[in-house]
């Protein structure tokens, strides 16, 4: 179905009402901003490990806060099980940020310690945020094994116990030798971790490939042992995940994180955080974590993100809640629905129902707590979380995030320079709509969810940026379409031009405000003043 090019009366441009709600709510807390926020994804599992990243994020800094990045999400900063190769989820010694010779390496696949924080110096130079990536569900590579007790579980209903208690050999003695000082304590911190300090691992060293189908997880018995609660009912109980998994009901586990957390927050003087598989975590935990955290540094309002990976709006709108019922714990979450959108639309090739694009997400539900994005580091192929939008849809997903209101939109590194075999480069087109995002993503924003293949919006912009804005989106990928859309009066009489260059056309809006908007099949047109792009006043 294609888009008429006839103007359509008022009541017939309807879209979602909950999308729309969002969208009022924002449009009135925008036009109080000075800068729109945007997000950089710095790292992707493909990222180079020579060892100089943390390097090259110091030199490109005040480039990215050009294009209109003001802030980064970097990878994590501490020791991995696999040393210098490791992207940093294979948690080994979270003091280690590229300090101590331990796993083979003193750095960190990223670099060392001083040049990671010579990054964020450089960053905040720039005037960019810094977000650490904190990932404390599980440890991995422990120094030593030890014996414990155990049981059994099935994969797939960790509840499911199967031939009762048997003895374990495993390994979740953690000693950190590397961190050893002459008066025999550990720097930074003197906490060890032994087997108690866990729920479950994966593998006994003495019961080797273990026969049993579907049970090659343990979980330890003992005083207290329980899968944690407060996690996602996936699998039964979703607690366990990988490595050692942390017992988040153990008082000394609780208080070692929380030492530590204020130690990093300090140390690497960081903005936020994006907190890994939270899903697998208690919810009440990071309550508790992130309110000592940002007492304890004076950050009362430093940012949290939490991947809690479900594309179910439900159940990620019911952890939200759960995790903003106090003053000080306050925490978004990736949009994980939106981008499960971006994918069926990108995949049904021009039979999705573009008008529907917005539903059931959070940035519609909850749009102050929705971290929106396209793709990340989990989901291109062979990832764990292997979910990617195919590239021809990449520029339309971008539009969705980056020029609309609502939502803190973030740009995953791995589209924006490609990654061989898996993604294109769309730094051209995402370097123009961070430019538009920054200038004239402001004021009313009109929303046209009318049809199932050509879907738009219009920025009217406010005193300080008042140039204005049209997207248009078209997944049919054989016919063009075309829009009328509202800029506002104050854009009456005046001539737009698609940025993107996916056509050559000049639209001149009616006296009224209103201008009949094109877009090429399968593209998306980025419509702004003719001569006046990037720019915030006259």
């Amino acid at each position: 179905m294609q888009a008429t090019n006839k103007k359509v009366p008022r009541n017939a441009r309807r879209m979602p009402r909950i999308l729309l709600a969002a969208a009022l709510v924002l449009s009135a807390t925008s036009a109080m901003a000075q800068t729109n926020g945007t997000m950089l994804q710095y790292f992707d599992w493909d990222s180079n490990g020579d060892g100089q990243h943390w390097n090259r994020v110091k030199n490109s800094s005040a480039s990215w806060a050009t294009k209109g990045i003001t802030a980064f999400w970097l990878p994590p900063a501490y020791k991995g099980g696999a040393g210098a190769s490791d992207v940093g989820y294979g948690v080994y010694d979270i003091w280690d940020l590229g300090e101590f010779n331990q796993k083979g390496s003193v750095r960190t696949r990223w670099g060392t310690k001083a040049e990671y924080i010579a990054a964020i110096d450089a960053a905040h130079a720039a005037g960019i945020q810094v977000y650490g990536d904190i990932v404390l569900n599980h440890k991995t590579s422990a120094d030593l094994t030890e014996w414990t007790t155990g049981v059994r579980v099935d994969q797939n209903n960790r509840n499911t116990e199967y031939g009762g208690d048997v003895s374990l050999q495993t390994w979740t003695k953690f000693t950190f030798p590397g961190r050893l000082q002459a008066d025999g304590t550990l720097k930074y911190n003197n906490f060890k971790w032994n087997w108690y300090h866990f729920d479950g691992v994966d593998y006994a060293q003495n019961l080797g490939a273990d026969g049993c189908t579907n049970c090659r997880i343990y979980k330890f018995r003992g005083t207290g042992k329980a899968w944690d609660t407060g996690v996602s009912t996936e699998k039964g109980n979703y607690d366990y995940l990988m490595g050692a998994d942390l017992d988040f009901a153990h008082p000394d586990v609780r208080s070692h994180l929380k030492t530590w957390g204020v130690w990093y927050t300090n140390t690497a003087k960081l903005d936020g955080f994006r907190i890994d598989a939270t899903k697998h975590i208690s919810a009440s935990f990071f309550n508790e974590w992130l309110y000592h955290v940002r007492q304890s540094t004076g950050k009362t309002g430093a940012f949290a993100v939490s991947e809690y990976w479900s594309s179910d709006i439900n159940e990620l709108n019911n952890y939200v809640n759960s995790v903003n019922g106090t003053s000080n714990d306050k925490m978004s979450a990736f949009d994980v629905p939106l981008h499960a959108r971006f994918q069926q639309a990108a995949d049904a090739n021009g039979g999705f129902d573009m008008g529907s694009l917005f539903n059931n997400t959070l940035v519609a539900a909850q749009p102050t707590r929705a971290a929106t994005f396209v793709d990340n580091h989990d989901t291109l192929e062979g990832r764990a979380l292997y979910s990617k939008v195919q590239d021809w849809f990449k520029p339309l997903a971008y539009a969705s995030i980056l020029l609309r209101q609502g939502g803190y939109p973030t740009v995953f590194l791995g589209d924006y320079e490609g990654v061989p075999g898996k993604v294109a480069n769309h730094s051209w087109v995402i370097d123009k709509m961070l430019t538009g995002r920054k200038f004239h993503v402001y004021g009313v924003q009109n929303n046209y969810f009318d049809n199932s293949n050509v879907v738009g919006w219009t920025h009217e912009g406010n005193a300080a940026h008042w140039y204005g804005m049209a997207v248009l989106l078209n997944d049919n990928r054989s016919s063009a379409g075309s829009k009328w859309m509202k800029v506002g009066s104050g854009h009456a009489n005046q001539c737009f031009n698609d940025v993107t260059g996916a056509t050559t056309a000049t639209v001149c809006a009616d006296a009224n405000g209103w201008g009949n908007f094109q877009v090429p099949a399968g593209k998306v047109t980025v419509w702004v003043r003719t001569g006046k792009f990037g720019r915030n006043s006259g």
